[in-house]
């Protein structure tokens, strides 16, 4: 179990998709732009959740899991290099829905799906701590809702709705983002329009 059997997640594969974004007119009230940004949100998913299957499967142990939830971390997260500062926005927008995608998956890693509570229960709190101003603690509580959502408890899009627009309801995105990567981790051809 000491090597992971592929490569997860390559810096080369995101910044295909940065250079895509880079390169297109984008328009986040475009149905085109919006389904890129969607794409590249949804391909680190992917990648986030063929890692913790193979955890689950046995074909990692908890050690690799980990390092390449956090190479994927690395490679997601760090500063992109793009002219247009909406278009970086609008990554940095896709970059902070996948914080708690991340969190979760080493979440799950480490200690197993959360025990107590409902993915509802946790996002409820969540946004309690978020609205106190206690982000660590948002954090926290969305990752445990991002591990009964990879553990298999459904994540109900209409929470997000009533809940005002913050990091929360951008974690959420992310989460409903694994959530359709857990259930179907095909992977996001970066050329699909």
């Amino acid at each position: 179990m000491s090597n992971p059997p592929t490569e997860f997640y390559s810096a080369e594969r995101w910044q295909n998709w940065i250079d895509r974004i880079d390169d297109e007119e984008i328009d986040p009230e475009d149905e085109d732009s919006a389904r890129l940004l969607l794409n590249l949100q949804d391909d680190t998913a992917i990648a986030v959740a063929k890692i913790v299957s193979a955890y689950d499967d046995d074909i990692i142990d908890q050690d690799d899991a980990l390092e390449e939830i956090a190479k994927v971390r690395e490679i997601v997260l760090d500063e992109v290099e793009i002219d247009d500062e909406e278009k970086r926005m609008l990554v940095d927008g896709v970059q902070t829905s996948l914080v708690c995608v991340f969190f979760a998956a080493e979440e799950y890693v480490a200690g197993g799906p959360a025990e107590e509570g409902s993915v509802s229960d946790y996002l409820g709190a969540a946004a309690d701590a978020e609205a106190e101003e206690d982000l660590d603690a948002a954090l926290g509580y969305a990752a445990q809702a991002g591990t009964r959502i990879i553990d298999g408890e459904e994540l109900d899009m209409t929470i997000a709705e009533e809940l005002e627009y913050g990091l929360v309801t951008e974690w959420i995105n992310g989460l409903d983002s694994l959530q359709s990567a857990m259930s179907d981790p095909e992977v996001v051809e970066e050329d699909d329009e």
